[in-house]
């Protein structure tokens, strides 16, 4: 019997889950359009829900997080300031079209420089609720979230546009010239992690991926691991200096482990998440309200 339906719903990615009973995972589809794609096609998210998982529609209540939520999405929700825990986050889903939107976690909203995630608040709520413990969080991804928890709360946060930059570096740059595809270098990329965590300007040092392929000290096919390497190894050497306790990665596949190779390289343990934290999240935030 379907007790819940959970969706992370994300600017290019979007995965459901039908759950049981226990929250446990009956059934999970995670080939539907993100929502760049599915606000452009026809019949805008509606339709894009009903074709992706339309044989489970009033079965059970629908709870969803992610950039769906954001001015792009569905429905813009909040951005509740920090700390935020479960409580907090139930109190303010907003029911649209029948569904329950989780609210988005600002930082520092009347600072110099405030921040916003959406999505990962709930991946970070999930891990808490599965009996992980306080520390330091890192969500790789396009947008890389660092998230400090304490007390089973959600504390502070900061955002690295590290993939982003990444792209543009490789696809719109002079470096990208000589980048050739290649099966992958972990070599390649745990010496980018040793120049990232260098001194210096960084736009300075990132110049190498160039200079070094020129001087045929990087082979073509090496410099997009170095580069990436580079970039993840300065994001890491900063961030890690907050760190002051055990560090939890919450992501999918290469881009965690890469993340973990990061912090070994530089000398330092984290482990990465079991993976299910954002349907986690979304069953512990729904029986919290009592929806199932």
């Amino acid at each position: 019997m379907t007790a819940l339906i959970g969706i992370d719903w994300g600017t290019t990615s979007f995965r459901a889950w039908r759950m049981g009973q226990g929250g446990e995972v009956l059934e999970t589809v995670s080939d539907g359009p993100g929502i760049l794609a599915a606000g452009a096609l026809p019949g805008g998210f509606r339709q894009v829900l009903t074709d992706s998982i339309g044989g489970w529609l009033g079965t059970a209540p629908i709870i969803a997080s992610g950039m769906i939520t954001s001015r792009n999405g569905w429905v813009e929700t909040p951005y509740l300031p920090l700390p935020l825990d479960t409580a907090t986050l139930t109190g303010s889903l907003t029911l649209h079209d029948g569904i329950h939107f989780v609210a988005g976690a600002v930082s520092d909203p009347d600072g110099p420089a405030p921040d916003v995630m959406r999505g990962e608040e709930t991946e970070i709520i999930g891990h808490l609720a599965g009996g992980g413990g306080d520390g330091l969080f890192v969500l790789p991804g396009t947008h890389s979230k660092w998230a400090m928890a304490r007390g089973g709360k959600l504390t502070a946060f900061r955002t690295v546009m590290t993939g982003e930059v990444f792209g543009a570096l490789r696809d719109h740059t002079i470096l990208g010239r000589l980048i050739q595809p290649g099966p992958g270098s972990e070599k390649a990329f745990r010496r980018g992690v040793e120049a990232g965590r260098q001194g210096g300007a960084l736009l300075g040092r990132i110049f190498s991926a160039r200079t070094l392929a020129l001087m045929d000290r990087l082979a073509s096919d090496q410099i997009a691991d170095y580069l990436s390497g580079l970039l993840i190894g300065d994001e890491v050497a900063q961030g890690a200096r907050d760190a002051g306790g055990p560090v939890t990665i919450i992501g999918r596949g290469d881009l965690a482990a890469r993340y973990q190779a990061a912090f070994e390289v530089l000398g330092m343990a984290a482990q990465i998440a079991p993976p299910g934290m954002a349907q986690r999240g979304l069953w512990e935030i729904a029986r919290t309200r009592g929806l199932t």
